[in-house]
């Protein structure tokens, strides 16, 4: 590995040694990155690309560090997280988010102006960046419901622009952006009435305050809906509520949530997951699908 000092010479107290991913993951669980950063421009962000592919350093990208379990082993390299380009701005029903900007922040924005279309997915934990790479959703509408376009660096450090029909995508999941540095994204919307958006607003986030653990660290949900139903119903009549290994516990509150109890390793978490998915297995014969993506050696 080479010498990291350039790192803390271009991003000062923006980079950080040795930083536990307890910091910056939602699972408040995992090892330590090697060098954490937070660039604050497409500069900056493209100066790192171009610096981690020259001298062969793994890059991660993160947002909120949700949806995602970072090895005890920690993550090698540079993790880079988005958090500094944050802002959000709207023109002709158009807005433009950029990646480290917090997708509830996006869905509150656009039903306050009036925009219909990701009013649903109100109180998704992560930013925009990690949710249109996921093609995050819930209560039937995702995030490429209403994306027109992603500006995105490529390993390069070169400027991409890419249409929503360029990318594919489905059921939480997208083809090519895991291999990009997501900037910012656009949305389109349809005209709504603004009293109606934040009616369906407080429903969702008010839904999920009554079903879900939203008061113990974990990273959404675990594992994508099968095919005609439901994991937290297949996890549920498995009989797992509770089923714990060490910190890590199947949430009493909702299933398809795995919670951080206290002290909870990495490795606590990804024993119970192949614990459930080996239950359920054994009880429906149902393959669950992890939804959650592994960071580090495992």
């Amino acid at each position: 590995m080479p010498d990291l000092a350039p790192l803390k010479e271009k991003f000062g107290r923006y980079c950080v040694f040795g930083a536990p991913a307890a910091g910056f993951t939602t699972y408040k669980a995992g090892g330590a990155a090697e060098a954490l950063v937070e660039p604050s421009s497409v500069d900056e962000f493209a100066w790192l690309a171009g610096w981690c592919g020259a001298n062969k350093v793994p890059l991660t990208v993160l947002g909120q560090g949700s949806n995602v379990l970072v090895s005890d082993k920690g993550l090698p390299g540079v993790t880079a997280l988005t958090g500094r380009l944050a802002s959000l701005e709207e023109a002709g029903g158009v807005i433009t988010a950029r990646a480290g900007a917090l997708w509830d922040d996006l869905a509150r924005f656009s039903v306050e102006k009036g925009l219909a279309g990701l009013e649903k997915t109100s109180g998704i934990p992560g930013s925009v960046g990690g949710a249109v790479r996921m093609n995050a959703g819930a209560f039937g509408q995702e995030a490429f419901d209403r994306l027109a376009a992603v500006e995105a660096l490529d390993s390069d450090g070169c400027l991409v622009r890419l249409r929503k029909a360029e990318i594919p995508h489905g059921y939480r999941r997208t083809e090519g952006l895991g291999r990009l540095i997501i900037l910012s994204a656009s949305f389109e919307f349809l005209p709504g009435d603004p009293a109606v958006l934040l009616q369906d607003r407080s429903c969702v986030l008010a839904s999920r305050e009554v079903k879900q653990p939203l008061d113990l660290p974990s990273a959404g949900s675990v594992f994508k809906r099968p095919p005609g139903d439901y994991a937290s119903r297949l996890i549920d009549a498995a009989g797992l509520k509770g089923l714990r290994v060490g910190g890590a516990a199947v949430s009493e509150k909702h299933a398809g949530f795995i919670v951080n109890s206290g002290g909870a390793t990495a490795s606590d978490i990804y024993a119970l997951i192949g614990e459930v998915r080996a239950r359920v297995k054994a009880h429906s014969g149902v393959d669950l699908e992890l939804e959650q993506i592994l960071l580090g050696e495992f």
